[in-house]
């Protein structure tokens, strides 16, 4: 019996699969994102880190937040296996999440992991040297009732997820512009192709013109050969 939730990666793109450097309509990406009605959100700790111009390790003052445990709001999920992120406090501020789980390893420091029981943030330790992102998100379905889940990252992370057959679609919004450079930041990082058996087959089954020429793009996830 697969265990597993539906997992959806979803960026905004430029037309060179990039990014950044590009002026991105977050208004219209949370729109569309919010349709879906998911149960989680997974979020790289780097990608995190970033949205709140923060460096790793920087801690600010903690302050107590009050949940409404009847808001249909998703879960934040933040693989942080090297302790990086200690601002908790900022993330929890975040509009329409309902609560935060950090998910650790067993090489995660323990002074992280009591720093996070101390801010009455939830981990769980899952893996060894890294973190398992297969049986976490079993450990989501099962323990939190995820049945659905969307990936707000960068390539590094889609790439994990992608290369360990996790995802079931790729959204993005694909934006008139054209960034270039050499910058790796892409929406699928992974190691060169041997072979060109090894690309990942997708299968279109939406598109959509919005406002200002972007074009939403649903597919599905065909092929899982690693």
């Amino acid at each position: 019996m697969n265990m597993l939730p539906k997992v959806i990666i979803y960026n905004a793109v430029s037309l060179d699969g990039k990014l950044n450097f590009f002026n991105i309509d977050s208004k219209l990406y949370y729109e569309i994102a919010s349709k879906w009605n998911v149960d989680a959100v997974l979020m790289g700790s780097n990608t995190l880190l970033k949205g709140f111009n923060a460096e790793t390790g920087e801690v600010c003052g903690w302050a107590n937040f009050d949940v409404d445990e009847t808001d249909y709001f998703p879960l934040l999920v933040v693989p942080d296996s090297g302790g990086q992120i200690r601002i908790w406090n900022k993330v929890l501020e975040m509009p329409f999440i309902k609560d935060i789980l950090v998910l650790c390893s067993r090489s995660t420091p323990q002074e992280y992991m009591n720093f996070l029981e101390d801010s009455d943030i939830k981990y769980m330790v899952i893996g060894y040297n890294k973190v398992n992102l297969g049986t976490a998100l079993e450990e989501l379905n099962t323990q939190f009732g995820v049945k659905s889940l969307r990936v707000d990252s960068g390539g590094t992370l889609n790439g994990v997820l992608l290369r360990n057959d996790l995802v079931d679609e790729v959204c993005v919004l694909l934006n008139p512009v054209l960034v270039g450079g050499i910058s790796p930041n892409s929406i699928y990082k992974a190691p060169d192709l041997k072979t060109s058996e090894e690309a990942i087959d997708l299968k279109l089954i939406k598109m959509e013109l919005l406002k200002n020429e972007i074009i939403f793009l649903q597919y599905r996830v065909m092929k899982y050969q690693f």
